[in-house]
């Protein structure tokens, strides 16, 4: 292998672990899930995040902008007006976790009896 292209992997590898640090949090999903193929503006990502604070919806928005996955666009209004939208690969890491929902649903019944019996 190319040093080339051993860099180029050692690189993707450590910003692909940065990456997962910053959205495996249970705030940055629900926000991606939340905006889906729609525009929403930050009162509107706040009302219907259930629970997160705002300080939370700053961060993760924040994080998730730092990241590539929404876009922030802010009108020059008053009070401002900031809207989000998923980016493309937004959308893709939203497809990603739909398939993960959908793992999850298809095999709640074995994971939850792997459980009974480990915990027996």
């Amino acid at each position: 292998m190319s040093k080339q292209l051993s860099g180029d992997l050692a690189r993707a590898d450590s910003l692909a672990r940065e990456i997962f640090s910053d959205i495996a949090n249970k705030w940055a999903l629900l926000i991606v899930e939340t905006i889906g193929d729609s525009t929403k503006r930050f009162t509107e990502l706040k009302t219907e995040v259930d629970g997160i604070s705002h300080k939370m919806l700053t961060q993760n928005l924040r994080l998730l902008e730092r990241n590539g996955l929404v876009s922030r666009v802010v009108h020059p209004t008053v009070p401002p007006r900031v809207d989000y939208t998923l980016t493309e690969p937004g959308q893709a890491l939203r497809a990603t976790v739909d398939a993960m929902c959908a793992w999850t649903s298809r095999y709640l019944t074995d994971i939850e009896a792997a459980r009974h019996r480990f915990d027996v």
